[in-house]
């Protein structure tokens, strides 16, 4: 008999989860919605991570590869998925138990979405909450959105929900980006099609001490990369005064965090290169900055 092809493919990449991914794993197999199929990537894990995958016998499958870093893990989980749709989750997020459910009823309902998140919940390693990433307002161009607030997409890598047959033409994770592969990955769903939010927190994102968001050289050197290669995907009037407004817009932030580290130098060049981009659009901001770092004020 043939296997029956599920609804949805979930991918969790995994990388010394020990710790962590049984907790994203049962949030996965206690959904409301079951027919589905659970692809944990172990991306050269050289802890236990195998071991504690294999207490959950055939009720996931597992994937082990040498270590690759995220896109990598995602890019096989996608290859080997079967599902029509594909979810991701990061193994030390999880999920709550209707967020497939309320996800697929929405795309099944509308054929022009190409892809969909939740909004989540952030919370501590010691489960203390730490706030609420909502939907954003919705807006005319999803693909614009996202360049001008990257985090448009609520609940990002581990909320998000996509048509399997857009990543054909979307192609792979970019596996040179050290972070923001999400965002890079989101920008091409929307040059496709729809993209929708579902308002119920229904994604749990653990904010640790030392993890990737909090590198800002790393996070920098991404968000500059992200921008610049996709700059092509805006429609021929946007890659203009709106690209320099949303570049400037990156910078500017980046200047306030560098300045609260103590990098004076890279704030202050940051505020002045955004200014010199947009000098209409964001100067404003770009002189009130560059005033308050000069008065030595905290930002």
């Amino acid at each position: 008999m043939r296997e029956a092809i599920p609804a949805v493919s979930v991918v969790v990449p995994a990388y010394n989860a020990a710790w962590c991914v049984r907790r994203a794993v049962e949030s996965v197999l206690a959904q409301t919605f079951d027919d589905f199929e659970l692809i944990v990537v172990d991306d050269g894990s050289t802890d236990d991570t195998a071991h504690v995958l294999a207490e959950f016998g055939n009720r996931i499958r597992v994937i082990s590869k040498p270590n690759g870093g995220l896109s990598s893990a995602r890019n096989a989980g996608i290859a080997a998925a079967r599902g029509r749709y594909v979810a991701f989750l990061d193994a030390d997020d999880w999920w709550l138990p209707e967020k497939l459910e309320h996800q697929v009823a929405l795309m099944d309902a509308d054929d022009g979405l190409v892809f969909c998140s939740t909004a989540a919940r952030l919370e501590s390693p010691e489960g203390a909450p730490l706030g609420e990433w909502p939907c954003a307002a919705s807006s005319a161009s999803v693909l614009e959105a996202i360049f001008a607030t990257n985090a448009h997409v609520a609940g990002s890598g581990s909320a998000v929900l996509a048509r399997k047959v857009a990543f054909e033409h979307a192609g792979n994770f970019d596996e040179r980006l050290l972070s923001l592969e999400d965002i890079d990955m989101w920008m091409r769903l929307a040059v496709m099609g729809g993209y929708a939010c579902v308002p119920q927190p229904l994604t749990v994102i653990l904010k640790r001490p030392g993890s990737m968001s909090g590198n800002l050289d790393v996070m920098r050197s991404a968000a500059i990369a992200v921008l610049r290669k996709n700059r092509t995907l805006l429609p021929p009037a946007k890659r203009g005064g709106f690209w320099r407004h949303a570049y400037a817009s990156m910078l500017s932030d980046f200047a306030k965090w560098a300045w609260r580290s103590k990098r004076r130098r890279q704030a202050i060049g940051d505020v002045v290169h955004g200014l010199c981009l947009a000098p209409l659009a964001r100067g404003r901001l770009m002189l009130g900055l560059l005033a308050a770092m000069l008065m030595n004020r905290s930002l």
